[in-house]
């Protein structure tokens, strides 16, 4: 009995310990993105709570304030520079049309793929499957090279669309393999009962096979759209003058030094959607990604 207690509270410190771990560079870079610059950049000691916090960070790259009037207003010159090129808003904007549009056609292409392959069978669909499998496996830098030529020539580089289009075609594997696993859950005779009943093949689909998988298109969602938010290499190679958040980001690591401060700022905006899109949604997250999992 004391074995087993001293067993459970190891493990609850361990698992304690563990997420303290994972979670410190968050906390680090919400705690940096409240720091004026002196502290930021303090050579003598790492500060940690011993400042006074500032939303001079936020101002700038999410209200398109200057930095030196900020600067100016608070009676504090210290490491003032340029401040229009850090401005985001128009960045965040294009970053939660991108990351929606592409998860919404992710999803409608991915769940009438994954339907299909889950309850057709025909020769070569192992392969087929497979095949969908090594696209998600394939590094983007192998083909943005033509990727880059096949968008210029027909004028989606540097596109808004351009961007939700690439972006599909990187999640779409992942999207098609995870709910073809929902559909495999959800026994084939739901189908032919329905079928006794008069349904047809796509009333079958949208009224009876898709309800009950929507833990797992909401898992899905989720995923596609973390992984369109946090895109980076294709999104660079993709634009001139449109930015996503992660190459935003990167465009202020300058010449005179890496701008840490407006760095951390928009980085923990960033991961606010994903926050509220994963606790507006937990319930179905959870459901759906272990519906795949659970097998006679």
């Amino acid at each position: 009995m004391q074995g087993t207690r001293f067993t459970g509270i190891l493990r609850d410190v361990t698992a304690v310990v563990v997420v303290a771990i994972f979670m410190f560079p968050i906390f680090w870079w919400g705690l940096t993105s409240i720091k004026p610059i002196n502290a930021i950049f303090n050579k003598d000691k790492v500060v940690f709570f011993d400042f006074e916090p500032t939303l001079v960070n936020y101002q700038v790259v999410l209200f398109g304030k200057s930095r030196a009037e900020l600067a100016i207003e608070s009676g504090s010159t210290f490491g003032v520079g340029g401040g229009s090129t850090y401005d985001s808003r128009q960045t965040i904007l294009d970053s939660i049309l991108i990351a929606v549009g592409s998860t919404a056609l992710t999803i409608f292409l991915g769940v009438i793929a994954a339907y299909a392959l889950s309850r057709i069978q025909f020769r070569g669909r192992q392969a087929y499957l497979n095949w969908i499998l090594s696209q998600r496996f394939m590094p983007p830098i192998a083909i943005i090279v033509p990727i880059v030529f096949m968008f210029h020539y027909v004028g989606l580089r540097d596109t808004i669309m351009g961007l939700i289009f690439i972006h599909t075609l990187i999640n779409l594997p992942v999207a098609v393999l995870l709910m073809k696993s929902f559909f495999d859950d959800v026994p084939v005779e739901v189908d032919e009962a329905a079928m006794l009943d008069g349904a047809t093949r796509f009333q079958i689909f949208r009224k009876v096979i898709l309800p009950l998988v929507t833990g797992g298109v909401a898992a899905t969602a989720v995923l596609c759209f973390i992984f369109s938010w946090t895109e980076f290499l294709l999104s660079l190679f993709l634009t001139n003058t449109i930015r996503t958040l992660p190459v935003k980001i990167s465009t202020f690591v300058t010449s005179t030094g890496s701008e840490w401060g407006f760095i951390s700022a928009l980085g923990t905006s960033a991961i606010v959607p994903s926050f509220i899109f994963i606790l507006l949604v937990q319930k179905q997250l959870v459901r759906g990604l272990t519906l795949g999992s659970l097998k006679d």
